[in-house]
């Protein structure tokens, strides 16, 4: 019953649309403006790093909080299960939440944030490596995308042959991954046409009052 109630409230808190909310208290739909997307990259284009940067952070607790509890709430392995398996399930589910949300009509982010807050309570090890990748890939393209895809494919492969973690993640890591690619679909696509947008870490869509006519970039 406690993995049943730690489940629900790992899906309600990934559900919380944080980018949405923090954008709505500033008066700005996130959901029309830049990318649509809720997550900290678009918000930074739209409101600047300050609250970009605060919803990174509050999408990264969202994984972590879940995989953190669990660890302290389970003592023994469950039907075999190792405790490790079972914080980055909890994870995963809070990145479900974050990316299904039904706040927002099953819609959500991406799930880098929370997916890398997950790792980070689980697995800290390949977690950091995949900050690293990410951080790494963006100062040297700006390609926000390619940085998380590269950082999503990264984290099962140390995870395993570097920080010699549980093999019961494996399966579960490589369904994140996969799950994280997906969602980056369009933006694959718009990398393969020479078409997506290059990250800068200030505001880049301009307010309505100081539009000049031109589209947003996207």
């Amino acid at each position: 019953m406690i993995l049943v109630g730690l489940a629900i409230f790992a899906f309600l808190l990934g559900s919380i649309p944080f980018g949405m909310l923090l954008a709505r208290a500033k008066g700005v739909d996130i959901r029309t403006v830049g990318s649509g997307n809720i997550g900290a990259t678009n918000v930074v284009r739209a409101l600047g790093p300050k609250v970009g940067l605060a919803v990174f952070v509050l999408d990264v607790l969202k994984g972590t909080i879940p995989a953190l509890i669990a660890t302290q709430v389970v003592q023994d392995p469950v039907g075999g299960v190792q405790i490790q398996t079972i914080s980055m399930l909890m994870g995963v589910i809070a990145i479900l939440g974050h990316m299904f949300s039904p706040f927002i009509g099953f819609k959500g982010g991406k799930g880098v944030a929370t997916g890398f807050g997950a790792a980070l309570g689980a697995i800290p090890g390949a977690a950091l490596v995949g900050l690293a990748v990410i951080s790494l890939t963006v100062a040297l393209t700006r390609y926000v995308s390619l940085g998380s895809i590269l950082a999503a494919i990264s984290v099962p492969i140390v995870s395993m042959l570097v920080f010699r973690d549980s093999l019961q993640l494996l399966p579960i890591l490589v369904v994140m991954a996969a799950f994280i690619i997906w969602k980056h679909r369009a933006n694959i696509e718009r990398l393969r046409n020479g078409t997506e947008s290059k990250f800068a870490f200030k505001k880049q869509i301009p307010d309505k009052e100081e539009d000049d006519g031109r589209d947003p970039p996207r």
